[in-house]
């Protein structure tokens, strides 16, 4: 066992959803370079199998579905979760609002409340900056500005700070919700990218 392993051998075991996805492949290959071991659930839905980096334990299945969620959970020592996996496109979400509020509302209950039947008390969201909607027209928002979502896709992510938020009054579970804009960018070391032609982000893709 080298050094490393021996290093992450000790650390707890953190789990990635959406691992398969633009954000998710970058946070897994920063958790695994900082020495996290790390276990990614990606239903490769909308995922890219090769965006998984190398070396991490993957499980192909549905973050939403609760029953493989508790045997997860069960089967693994997990001291935290990171919540990257959703639906993103706000266009669609429009066209089809039950499709986001099934996959990204619906599914994050079902996985907030694996977290705490397993006795998992730390939870860190991927949100947007959508909750925000226009902001009275302002072009610059600050993290106090109230929440007015606009969209299907920005209502299903504050639905899911809500839920957060009543779930660390009610348990021993604490959270913290990431309201980020357009993310761009690739890892330095071209591990990994935007690889979706069809995104929808203020900054092209290349």
């Amino acid at each position: 066992m080298t050094n490393v392993d021996s290093m992450m051998s000790m650390r707890p075991k953190i789990l990635v959803t959406g691992s398969a996805g633009y954000i998710g492949s970058h946070v897994t290959l920063a958790l695994r370079d900082q020495g996290w071991p790390v276990l990614v659930v990606d239903s490769l839905e909308c995922g890219d199998p090769d965006l998984v980096p190398d070396g991490v334990e993957f499980i192909n299945a549905d973050c939403g579905d609760a029953d493989r969620m508790l045997a997860v959970f069960a089967n693994h020592e997990v001291h935290a979760v990171m919540h990257l996996a959703a639906s993103t496109l706000v266009p669609e979400s429009v066209v089809d609002p039950m499709k986001y509020y099934l996959n990204n509302t619906g599914s994050t209950a079902n996985l907030i409340d694996s977290c705490i039947r397993s006795n998992v008390g730390m939870f860190i969201f991927s949100s947007t900056a959508a909750v925000y909607g226009n902001a009275g027209g302002s072009t610059c928002v600050s993290e106090g500005e109230p929440p007015r979502p606009v969209t299907p896709y920005g209502k299903s992510k504050l639905m899911g700070e809500e839920m957060l938020a009543d779930a660390a009054s009610a348990h021993p579970f604490r959270y913290i919700a990431l309201r980020y804009f357009n993310v761009a960018g690739a890892d330095p070391a071209g591990r990994s990218g935007q690889s979706n032609p069809n995104a929808t982000h203020l900054v092209s893709v290349a």
